[in-house]
């Protein structure tokens, strides 16, 4: 009998990807999804696969799954800027409840769980590159606060079932990821540039663009994620793209890709916006042999091709 895989936020953007990578190694997928900001879009096609089931619920209340439950991938949360603003509690509430109740039924089913946890738990960060060894610099009343501080305490969480109850347990930072299916409006760098060059609107870049961000393709990401499940260890681990850039090195970039029109405008930085965002792998390429394999022309020009599709450019 396959073994059996939940993946809550799976409707998601890598939630989505997560559901196909798990199919395609012979596992049965349940994907949990309330899609409050999940898209049913990003499954439709794997919809009357025997081994796919799709459950709308929302993991904040309860999770009830009959039968055996083999690994849990608590993905649920909202996960832009934009999202923090619209859904500040809602956000909260799957970080902390959300990550309880999916504990929960990792505990009865005698599941090993990973929690999907992010680079900004290391907030407006001190140390560069950033190691899982790093603290953090983060504003717990800022408006960014509701997703590092829910995302903070879902560790703490994860690691307290670890400890106390013998949970096997992962956790994964992850850091800027981009590839199909990111919501078009999502607010983050690569889709908003990508979206604006495709209609040839201004590109908006808040600040001066000297702020750097990592940028690592879904495919890398999700390949991470599947070692890190089946590694034995506890702690927690980066993945991420340790290529390291300015975003107005990014939309000159996508400017030239979608061979666009586009002006590049400037915006006021939002309130407590990392002025540096890159990864230290070490600890994944020691633990996991994983490092990202796919180049960003290469990424952004499958992710373009995604884009233009669902524009109808």
């Amino acid at each position: 009998m396959p073994e059996r895989v939940l993946i809550t936020g799976g409707a998601g953007f890598i939630g989505s990807h997560l559901c196909d990578h798990f199919l395609r190694e012979g596992f049965d997928v349940i994907c949990v999804d309330n899609l409050l900001t999940g898209n049913p879009d990003n499954v439709a096609h794997l919809m009357g696969h025997e081994r796919f089931r799709f459950l709308n619920l929302d993991v904040s209340g309860y999770i009830l799954v009959p039968g055996k439950v083999d690994h849990i991938l608590h993905f649920a949360s909202p996960a832009s800027p934009l999202d923090y603003l619209d859904l500040p509690i809602q956000t909260l509430k799957v970080g902390s409840l959300g990550t309880h109740k999916a504990l929960g039924l990792a505990r009865e089913k005698k599941a090993r769980f990973l929690l999907a946890s992010t680079s900004e738990v290391y907030g407006d960060p001190q140390i560069h590159p950033q190691s899982e060894s790093y603290w953090g610099n983060v504003n717990p009343i800022g408006p960014r606060g509701v997703y590092d501080e829910a995302k903070r305490f879902a560790e703490a969480l994860t690691m307290a079932y670890h400890r106390y109850h013998g949970l096997d347990t992962k956790i994964v930072r992850i850091f800027n990821t981009y590839g199909p299916r990111m919501r078009i409006r999502d607010g983050r760098a690569i889709p908003t540039f990508m979206a604006q060059a495709i209609r040839n609107d201004d590109l908006t870049v808040f600040g001066d663009g000297s702020q750097t961000r990592s940028f690592c393709f879904v495919s890398d990401l999700v390949a991470g994620i599947f070692r890190l499940l089946m590694s034995s260890t506890h702690d927690p681990v980066n993945l991420g793209n340790p290529a390291e850039m300015t975003l107005m090195e990014l939309a000159r970039e996508i400017l030239a890709i979608t061979g666009s029109t586009s002006r590049i405008v400037h915006r006021p930085l939002p309130e407590d916006d990392p002025k540096v965002r890159q990864p230290d792998i070490t600890r994944a390429r020691t633990l996991l042999g994983w490092e990202p394999a796919v180049g960003l022309r290469d990424g952004l020009d499958v992710t373009m091709k995604d884009f233009r599709a669902r524009l109808g450019a």
